[in-house]
């Protein structure tokens, strides 16, 4: 993996020193071109084909490549597609294809990547994403000036002087913790949406979606799902070997990273290396032992790294200059720490288990959403006044039967935040919810709830999360359960046999043959650490009057809601919308009110 940055103009801001800001996505090589008035930029972590004849900006044939990311199936796609290349590295697959295909080849690729080819003669620039967002595009165009990077620092640093807030950046970062694409906390600086590619020629930027989600049913029983699922998994697997370096493997003790890790032992028939965390206190967030017992099954070189409150506060700040903008997940800071420790081993690349949860119904609230859903059919043949009745009746009860009342109105269950408005802010921040169209998922709940959650959760916070805090270690991390080949199957999958009676029900059958059943049947803990317990032994009350500072400056927030979530959160309720809070405030404070 890698950083890119370019631009279609000369910058008066140094252009290498904007490049050298990527330097932990790429340590091994860094190098700058500029063509015309154009700059490229591109620092380098070698994982395939480690000799120099890889580096990039990679040049041949007037067609110019700065890439991040990784293409499985590069080798396939030169016999395939009988590609003449002079190297042996991915990245120049790519510039064959293009001369192949023009822009029409992203479908072919099984990778994840963002990467900006620019035409000379054509003076045309091509930029794209992978398919669910695995690595990051972002952009800004205003009156003519074209600037791309792998990270929001170096547009700030080229643009010289940091862009107003985006206040729909903001609203939605009050409803999923992040922003969503094309919307970054910067007004101008967008970030690329998943699937996507852009075209920049003429002085005409558009975008446009080369991928979408086939939600088509056509495996109906479980043998055939369960083959599916096992097989596919393993030539994903498979492909994320291809590397000149070591791969090594998360494990945190759950059923998707010791799948995972245990087919890559299968596979590659050699003890494989291992990674995971824990805490020295609070010891119901640990997983250690489920990851020890995992790891003694299949006989890895293990690492446990055990980390306390003094390592996680003294992290802070580093993990939130990485983040670059505001990022609600708790999880980054163990995973950055434990990134680090995989850095100090050696390992350059290793296997992570996301996507597994959103592709077979691995979340608790998948079975109440599901008996929502049921509730709300029975209804439909009733009159329109019992419907209100049922919805008026729920409207002062608990926090299960809120979703209840939203499924039933058909409004979108994720929109549970809006109250830390004043009625003022709302009227000017609180956006129309986003709509993903997809027909067909519609008509399903199962395929709609996994499809929102890949796109939102996953496609957004997660993904985003693993790339910023694991390359800010220079480490790598590969997705099996993110192969498009798999996630396409698990959507064609009659939905009744994937819902079967347990969460993750035909994944944990698959894994049966693989990991031991204590794995298995264990309660799902998440990745999840004492966050807010070590927070607020840290700063006390200092979390609290850093948000009513910012607030008291900004206007933003209802101030008797701030107190209220700040309360609760003291008693360990509405943790992650305190740390929601208290994280944007922060930001906001260094970059507003400096």
């Amino acid at each position: 993996m890698c950083g890119i940055v370019g631009t279609n103009f000369n910058p008066e801001y140094d252009f290498l020193e904007a490049t050298k800001i990527m330097n932990n996505r790429g340590p091994d090589f860094m190098d700058t071109k500029i063509i015309r008035q154009n700059h490229f930029g591109h620092t380098r972590l070698s994982i395939i084909d480690l000799n120099d004849e890889a580096n990039q900006p990679m040049l041949f044939d007037d067609i110019l490549i700065v890439f991040n990311g990784e293409i499985y199936n590069y080798k396939e796609l030169i016999e395939e597609e009988n590609l003449e290349c002079k190297t042996k590295s991915d990245t120049e697959v790519l510039i064959r294809l293009y001369q192949k295909y023009d822009t029409d080849f992203l479908k072919k690729l099984n990778g994840a990547f963002s990467f900006c080819i620019y035409d000379i003669k054509k003076d045309k620039f091509f930029l794209a994403r992978d398919r669910y967002g695995k690595k990051p595009l972002y952009y800004y165009y205003q009156d003519g000036q074209f600037i791309f990077s792998s990270m929001i620092k170096p547009i700030i640093n080229i643009l010289g002087f940091t862009p107003k807030m985006n206040k729909v950046a903001l609203s939605q970062y009050m409803q999923y913790f992040v922003p969503l694409a094309p919307n970054t906390f910067y007004t101008n600086i967008f970030k690329l949406d998943a699937a996507s590619c852009m075209i920049l020629e003429n002085n005409i930027l558009s975008t446009k979606k080369y991928y979408k989600i086939n939600t088509y049913k056509k495996i109906v029983d479980e043998e055939t799902a369960l083959k599916e699922i096992e097989n596919t998994l393993i030539k994903s697997v498979e492909q994320r070997l291809v590397s000149d370096v070591e791969v090594g493997s998360l494990l945190s003790g759950g059923i998707d990273s010791s799948l995972i890790s245990s087919l890559y032992t299968q596979i590659s028939g050699k003890k494989i290396q291992t990674f995971s965390v824990g805490y020295e206190t609070h010891n119901q967030y640990s997983e250690l032992s489920y990851a020890k017992t995992v790891a003694d099954h299949i006989k890895s070189d293990h690492h446990p790294l055990v980390i306390n409150q003094k390592d996680y506060i003294r992290s802070l700040d580093e993990v939130l200059e990485n983040l670059e903008e505001p990022h609600a997940d708790p999880a980054a800071i163990p995973l950055y720490l434990l990134s680090k420790e995989i850095n100090s081993s050696g390992i350059k690349t290793v296997f992570s288990g996301e996507g597994s949860d959103e592709l077979f119904l691995g979340y608790d609230n998948y079975a109440k959403f599901l008996k929502y859903y049921k509730f709300k059919d029975s209804l439909d043949s009733e009159q329109n006044g019992f419907l209100d009745d049922i919805v008026g009746a729920l409207q002062t009860q608990t926090k299960e039967s809120e979703y209840l009342r939203r499924v039933v109105k058909g409004e979108n269950i994720y929109n549970s935040f809006g109250e830390i408005y004043t009625q003022a802010q709302k009227k000017k921040l609180f956006k129309k919810l986003p709509t993903f169209k997809s027909e067909k998922a519609k008509k399903d709940p199962v395929d709609w709830m996994s499809f929102i959650d890949t796109k939102i959760w996953l496609g957004e916070a997660l993904l985003s999360k693993v790339d910023k805090m694991t390359m800010a270690n220079s480490v790598e991390t590969r997705n099996p359960f993110l192969d498009f080949r798999l996630v396409d199957t698990a959507f064609s999958i009659k939905s009744d046999l994937k819902v079967g009676n347990t969460n993750k029900y035909l994944l944990k059958k698959v894994a049966s043959k693989y990991i031991p059943n204590e794995i298995i049947n264990r309660t799902k803990k998440g990745f999840n650490s004492p966050f807010n317990e070590w927070l607020l032994d840290e700063y006390k009350d200092d979390i609290l009057k850093i948000i009513l500072e910012v607030n008291n400056q900004t206007g933003f927030f209802n101030e008797e809601y701030v107190l209220f979530i700040y309360n609760q959160g003291v008693k360990n309720k509405f943790k992650q919308h305190l740390y929601a809070l208290w994280l944007f405030s922060k930001w906001y404070k260094k970059n507003y009110l400096v």
